[in-house]
């Protein structure tokens, strides 16, 4: 697992976006997993400018998001539908039938994720998949637990997950206590896989990560110790306490 540290967030966001522009001119037609989340937003930001700027070309880019509350229509601006259109697909030339976002609204659920998996698979799997991370050390929605289901599903989400997220919602009652979810095997599959962390409230679960090498469901994120191209890329801020470690 390699790990760069930037100064400030912003650094942090146009690192990620560097790589992942990176890799599209090296592959066109690349398959592009996608989070959500305070963390990304700058990287999306950067890589709008990079489009629009510098002429990156997202026409034939596939993109696969991780996750979306259950419940929640598209149109709803807290889904992640309207996240990702605001903050990225609107202001770039990708197609639209080439966007993938969970839908949480489908009558069968249980086909629409194994549809979902299929269709990766469709097109040749993720060839990189960018990530936040929890303080509880979720990625995607995969949240701590006894056990992980690996395929894409649907997942009751942690009191501490909700209160995390009530900030976009107003009030935890608003929440909603389920989303879809790429599971850990569907993220794992990815050939590179770009975990960002920012922030003084991810410094905890960030120096037990890159701390302690040891991988239990207790810890999603720890799954990751496992794949063969994982860069985590982290602000100061989220950094502080692993650096602390090494004073």
């Amino acid at each position: 697992m390699k790990t760069i540290i930037e100064e400030t967030y912003e650094g942090m966001s146009r690192m990620a976006a560097r790589i992942v522009a990176d890799e599209i001119r090296k592959k066109p037609d690349m398959v592009l997993g996608l989070a959500t989340g305070g963390t990304p937003l700058g990287m999306y930001k950067e890589l709008i400018r990079i489009h629009k700027q510098e002429g990156l070309d997202f026409s034939r880019v596939i993109t696969f998001n991780l996750d979306e509350y259950y419940g929640l229509s598209p149109d709803n601006e807290q889904s992640y539908h309207y996240y990702m259109y605001e903050n990225f697909f609107k202001h770039i030339n990708i197609k639209p039938e080439n966007i993938h976002i969970p839908d949480g609204t489908v009558e069968d659920i249980n086909e629409f994720c194994e549809e979902y998996d299929r269709e990766i698979q469709r097109v040749g799997g993720i060839d990189l998949q960018v990530l936040g991370i929890g303080r509880n050390g979720h990625i995607g929605f995969n949240e701590p637990g006894d056990e992980l289901i690996t395929e894409t599903h649907v997942t009751t989400l942690t009191e501490e997950t909700r209160i995390a997220n009530a900030r976009f919602f107003g009030k935890l009652e608003n929440v909603p206590e389920k989303a879809v979810t790429m599971g850990l095997g569907t993220i794992m599959k990815a050939k590179k896989i770009l975990l960002l962390a920012s922030g003084r409230e991810k410094a905890g679960i960030m120096s037990e990560l890159l701390s302690d090498t040891n991988v239990t469901t207790k810890v999603p994120a720890s799954f990751l110790h496992l794949h063969p191209d994982t860069t985590v890329i982290m602000d100061r801020d989220s950094a502080m306490e692993l650096l602390a470690k090494k004073l």
